[in-house]
């Protein structure tokens, strides 16, 4: 999921450098709702609410 954030963000920034701002700003709400089940996920995992077996 990293993974995919990254490419989202890189995404995002070439896009914007190039002029297209809605495309843009469809990359970065994407990296930043992934970036927000990301972090959910791991204080879960953190407080032992999840357990990853």
């Amino acid at each position: 999921m990293l993974k995919w954030i990254l490419i989202l963000l890189v995404i995002a920034a070439v896009a914007s450098l190039l002029g297209f701002h809605a495309l843009a700003g469809a990359a970065a709400t994407g990296a930043r709702i992934l970036i927000a089940v990301v972090l959910v996920l791991f204080l879960l995992v953190l407080f032992g609410v999840v357990a990853i077996a």
